[in-house]
């Protein structure tokens, strides 16, 4: 990696997106869960307009964060390292391995609620209302 004095541009500015979307998403999560989510809640989207502006947000803003971080930012800091960054479980077992994540499954898991949050959005209520709570977590 580059020295502090010198960072590298790619870095330094995927830090900024990365400590920008967080900010986001914390405020949109703070308005969202105000109430606990349920099924009967979620299931009031189509009727309340406010809320199913905070459910989108929350969404979009879960996923821009985690594609940000996991399929940027991490590829960045590889390739800082002189590392060929590869497939994205490979980059996030090596980031496992330099302590950067804590498990490589968990973040893989926390794609597939992002992946669910997405195509599940609107079809099924207790579904979608799970995987927010359990993304809020």
């Amino acid at each position: 990696m580059t020295h502090p004095s010198n960072p590298n541009p790619r870095i330094a500015f995927l830090s900024r997106v990365v400590d920008k979307q967080c900010r986001r998403l914390l405020a949109t999560d703070q308005r969202l869960f105000e109430q606990p989510s349920s099924a009967a809640r979620v299931g009031q989207i189509e009727a309340n307009p406010d809320l199913a502006e905070r459910v989108e947000a929350f969404v979009g803003r879960f996923g821009r964060l985690h594609d940000a971080v996991g399929d940027r930012l991490l590829t960045a800091l590889l390739a800082a390292l002189g590392e060929t960054p590869g497939a994205a479980i490979d980059n996030l077992d090596r980031a496992e391995r330099l302590g950067w994540v804590d498990s490589a499954d968990t973040w893989m898991a926390m794609r597939r609620l992002r992946n669910q949050m997405i195509h599940e959005y609107g079809e099924d209520p207790t579904l979608l209302s799970s995987a927010l709570e359990t993304a809020h977590g």
